[in-house]
């Protein structure tokens, strides 16, 4: 472990990753908590791969929907992981970007020289989520608390009405600098970028075709580990939210959600509250070949992007994948793969339309082409966040490992990932093989 000095400014490897099934929302992971979930993948990470924990000096992981059980994610997945204690951890959030930020974190204290191992990775749970009380509720159960007698007891709850007991939304249900809901900026969005209703149901059925497929042909075996969940008596082997036999006649009978006279996105075309978790293993180039690993590939470039969220709130990401792919010294041709986070379908079709409109490149970038059009064939090819499940913080993990199996499948070369995210955040990173 330890530091060295020696890595400093080598190339970072991705030597394994791993995710746990991703699971709708209180169905087959309902028991587990978030860091119950990081946990669980960090430790069958390093089981796998047999690293000696006494290598690792650095785990960096996150969380997108807060609680109130810990102050430092990271800190209680390491310890609930079994690993040694004298390792450094510390939390990230970057919303729907976290374990993209835990990775380049971990990547950026390896080309320093301060760390040669660590563990990057994100975990959520939208089942186990802190309810918000009102302002008066809270105060008189802070009063309660404090009471002594019978009298001051009831003094402190004489305020309350049956209102005050309904508790309120969860924090991530809308944006906090526009009060949108994140369904009600993706409407906007396909309605400003002329995206149809028949284009987002298009993609919402390729995500669930090819998930499925995957799934038949075994393509996640070495990229899903088994979950055994309260009450231990059936283990979650897959992703619960995949469907084999969606049509698109079915889609399209979906009522919209956000805008239910015009509106185009339904439960169908958008990703589900979902509970999971995943993890990568970083090492440096140098530090990978001492140990005997054959790295999955290697973090080529990075770059976060940030627009304001009353605009499009899901576009930083086609302002973040020019600057990744200038600073790897490669074009969107050159990518033998591109993975692209489906918040909603019609966020992803308002992505790619840009990335291949030399206007929109013209006015918002100032580039003086279009990025380029993204070929069919090359995007999502087992699948997106629309099949598999979205839960937050993990969903960058789960990209990087996806798209680092699938370049060795093809016998590919590179990749590019891209993560929209509340905020008006966007995160694009590019991939290299062996």
């Amino acid at each position: 472990m330890a530091n060295s000095n020696e890595n400093k400014g080598e190339r970072v490897a991705i030597v394994a990753g791993l995710r746990t099934p991703f699971s709708k929302a209180g169905t087959d992971l309902k028991r587990l908590r978030t860091v119950d979930l990081g946990s669980a993948v960090v430790k069958e990470l390093v089981q796998r791969s047999e690293i000696d924990a006494k290598e690792i000096g650095l785990l960096v992981y996150g969380q997108v929907v807060p609680t109130v059980d810990w102050l430092n994610i990271a800190r209680e997945v390491l310890i609930g992981a079994g690993l040694p204690r004298r390792i450094d951890a510390y939390s990230v959030s970057r919303a729907c970007a976290t374990s993209i930020q835990a990775m380049t974190d971990v990547a950026q204290a390896i080309q320093a020289g301060h760390h040669a191992v660590g563990i990057a990775g994100g975990a959520d749970s939208t089942t186990d989520v802190p309810l918000k009380v009102s302002a008066k509720m809270r105060d008189a159960l802070l009063d309660l608390q404090k009471a002594k007698t019978m009298q001051a007891r009831l003094k402190a709850l004489s305020g309350i009405s049956p209102k005050d007991l309904l508790p309120g939304p969860p924090g991530f249900s809308k944006e906090p600098s526009t009060g949108e809901q994140m369904g009600e900026a993706a409407e906007k969005m396909a309605k400003l970028n002329g995206i149809t209703r028949e284009e987002q149901d298009r993609i919402a059925y390729e995500s669930h075709t090819r998930a499925a497929k995957a799934w038949k042909d075994g393509l996640f075996k070495d990229e899903v580990m088994t979950v055994l969940a309260p009450p231990f008596d059936a283990p979650v082997e897959r992703d619960n939210i995949v469907r084999d036999s969606t049509t698109l006649e079915a889609l399209s009978k979906l009522n919209p959600v956000f805008d239910r006279k015009h509106g185009t996105i339904t439960a169908g075309n958008a990703s589900p509250l979902t509970d999971g978790a995943s993890a990568l293993l970083m090492m440096s180039e140098s530090k990978a070949k001492a140990l005997g690993y054959a790295p999955l590939g290697y973090l080529k470039s990075y770059a976060y992007a940030a627009v304001d969220p009353s605009w499009q709130l899901l576009m930083a990401p086609v302002f973040a994948a020019p600057k990744a792919l200038e600073r790897a010294g490669l074009k969107l041709a050159d990518m033998d793969l591109v993975e692209v986070h489906e918040a909603f379908a019609a966020q992803v079709a308002a992505n790619l339309k840009a990335l291949a409109s030399k206007s929109f490149c013209a006015e918002h970038l100032g580039l003086g082409e279009a990025v380029g059009e993204v070929d069919p064939a090359k995007l999502n090819v087992n699948g997106g966040s629309i099949a598999i499940g979205h839960p937050f913080a993990a969903t960058g993990g789960r990209l990087v490992t996806s798209a680092l199996h699938g370049l060795k499948r093809r016998g590919g070369k590179h990749a590019l990932l891209t993560v929209c995210a509340a905020g008006g955040l966007g995160a694009a990173v590019v991939l290299e093989a062996p």
